[in-house]
């Protein structure tokens, strides 16, 4: 048996019922039944992505013509690592190709990156993938051409489930690369917008594959290893940390360095330009959209102002409790959450500054954990890979990481997390004051990151941020702040629910009749077939 079904051995299991298959683990009823995320969808994962990686793997001949086709080599020299040593990540599979030597390129390995469909919603909005594609290729072009100290894969080419693709420029003959360098020229002397270093190609073939992907630089062990690998046993060592944070610093300046005037996602339109269009295309979009949970925010939406885009997260969170058919547990979860984003609703303003509403907002890389960011044996950073769900956002969004701590978000213990945080901004501040005049931010950008902690500004972002940690977070960090001794007045609930919206306790009837009938029908899934037997096997 494998490990996993090893795990569950001494587990008591429900009469009639039998473990089911999540991507990662196993799991039993019992277990599945006090989840807060919705287990039903993500049992069908498992297959899906069986015959996701079928398909894949049926068509290798495939990705050796598509990363042929951008670096312009032939196909027999591009080959395919075996499937074991895909990486299977959250929401893509990345697929080491390795290019022969002799090749009119010298030997090296790609990494194509190939977005999930299972797990982005294509199915139910179609064009989710190519909107992920589109803003994750436009983030690499926008770093490669405006924070060049970010180190960063290399990207060597893109396509869309359409068959449109965009190759570097550097790879397409060499007519093409004179013609459309003196286009770029051309468009900077007259002050112009100018096309990326991405030309617009046609590959019709690769719209087989049924997704996207990105072609980028692989990055092997040798350029660095993941932070998360060493992070739990060395982060107390004071010298690998402070390496580490005045890297992290670097990156944060070298990215508030220039203003933008939106609250958006960069995209690479048809024609190769990059604009700030897209709506700020975070995971949870994509993630509560494969629910069909639903995102009432247009793609080519963005936001002029602090105040719109917060509007547009709480939306989020209450289309989630309206929608997730296992949002509440009980009457007294379902009181919890509606009081709490009822009060947030109310709260928010007072942790943000007035004069920053309107701006300026900067770019921010959303995804940057542990495990995203490679570092050598002293923990300077080498790489920051995986720049998915990387949008501008509100100057006073835009914190130290939440994992200083070594605790989940929902779980962050202020009194081990502020010394970090003091540890960290005061590098901050030597580095910003150590920039040259020209790389300085618009505006002193520490007062703001150090008032975050503060005025507890911090808090309210990672709730807003985060579906899955908002509870948490406002009953630890900001209803404390207004009157800490509500949470245990039962007034405070009665008077408070309400106001949650019209028709409350019927609202609440409704979500505890949802959540029967979940139950009902997460039991059905586990319940023995007659050619199950009392185990797994």
């Amino acid at each position: 048996m494998s490990n996993v079904t090893d795990s569950l051995e001494g587990i008591p299991l429900a009469p009639g019922l039998v473990p089911r298959r999540l991507l990662r683990e196993e799991i039993t009823y019992s277990v599945a039944k006090e989840k807060d995320y919705n287990v039903l969808h993500e049992l069908k994962y498992w297959d899906q992505r069986t015959q996701f990686f079928r398909h894949i793997q049926n068509n290798q001949s495939l990705l050796q013509k598509i990363v042929a086709h951008h670096l312009g080599v032939s196909p027999d020299v591009c080959h395919v690592a075996e499937p074991r040593k895909w990486a299977h990540g959250s929401f893509n599979v990345c697929i080491r190709i390795d290019i022969d030597a002799m090749a009119r390129k010298p030997g090296r390995r790609v990494m194509i990156r190939l977005p999930l469909p299972y797990k982005l919603g294509e199915n139910k909005h179609p064009g989710n993938i190519d909107e992920k594609i589109r803003c994750e290729a436009g983030t690499y072009v926008w770093l490669q051409e405006n924070c060049p100290t970010i180190p960063i894969p290399k990207l060597y080419g893109f396509g869309m489930t359409t068959g449109q693709s965009f190759t570097a420029l550097e790879s397409r003959p060499f007519m093409t690369r004179m013609f459309w360098s003196l286009r770029r020229n051309i468009s900077k002397l007259l002050g112009y917008q100018i096309a990326t270093p991405y030309v617009p190609t046609t590959y019709k073939e690769a719209s087989a594959l049924g997704t996207g992907y990105l072609l980028i630089e692989y990055i092997d062990s040798t350029q660095g290893e993941m932070l998360s690998n060493t992070w739990p046993e060395r982060r107390h060592n004071p010298k690998l940390r402070q390496t580490l944070f005045r890297d992290l610093s670097r990156t944060l300046l070298s990215l508030s360095r220039i203003p933008l005037s939106k609250i958006g996602s960069f995209t690479l339109d048809n024609e190769g330009y990059l604009t700030l269009s897209n709506r700020p295309l975070t995971l949870d979009i994509h993630y509560l959209e494969n629910q069909n949970i639903p995102i009432d925010i247009p793609r080519n939406s963005t936001h002029s102002s602090t105040e719109t885009y917060i509007n547009d997260l709480f939306s989020i969170h209450e289309s989630r409790f309206r929608h997730q058919p296992n949002a509440v547990n009980n009457i007294q979860d379902a009181f919890y959450q509606a009081c709490g984003l009822t009060i947030m609703r109310s709260v928010w303003p007072c942790f943000f500054r007035r004069d920053l509403l309107r701006g300026p907002f900067f770019f921010n890389l959303t995804d940057l954990h542990q495990s995203n960011i490679l570092v050598d044996k002293e923990w300077n950073v080498t790489c920051i890979i995986d720049l998915e769900w990387a949008c501008s956002r509100p100057v006073e969004m835009i914190h130290p990481p939440s994992w200083l701590s070594n605790q989940p978000m929902q779980l962050i213990d202020e009194e081990q997390y502020t010394p970090l945080h003091t540890d960290f901004m005061a590098i901050f501040e030597e580095e910003e004051k150590a920039l040259s005049p020209e790389m300085q931010p618009p505006f002193p950008f520490y007062p703001i990151l150090k008032q975050g902690l503060e005025k507890g500004t911090l808090w309210c972002s990672y709730a807003l941020n985060s579906p899955g940690a908002i509870f948490d977070m406002f009953y630890r960090h900001i209803q404390p702040r207004f009157a800490k001794s509500h949470i245990d007045e039962d007034s405070f609930w009665l008077i408070t629910m309400p106001y949650w919206g019209f028709d409350s306790y019927q609202f609440l009837e409704d979500k505890l009749e949802d959540k029967a009938r979940y139950d009902e029908d997460l039991r059905k899934v586990f319940e023995r077939r007659a050619d199950e037997h009392d185990a797994p096997e």
